[in-house]
């Protein structure tokens, strides 16, 4: 599964467990419907604050770390 669509479904999963619709959550976050569902879909493209504000809203942390076998 590509990373960006693991990533959205993370984002959905948690939205939806807190009850909430795509639309309210691109209300709290101050983002586009169009970006939550982007962002959810792995479609389009979102801006990394939008997907930031997004996990914010959700509760969720953002991390980068390296990829399993990639040199540090």
């Amino acid at each position: 599964m590509p990373e960006i669509a693991r990533i959205g479904e993370a984002f959905a999963a948690r939205r939806i467990q807190l009850g909430l619709t795509q639309h309210l959550l691109a209300d709290l976050a101050g983002v586009s419907r169009y970006s939550v569902q982007a962002l959810e879909y792995g479609t389009g493209s979102v801006k990394l604050g939008s997907i930031v504000q997004i996990a914010e809203i959700l509760g969720l942390r953002m991390e980068v770390a390296p990829i399993d076998g990639a040199t540090q």
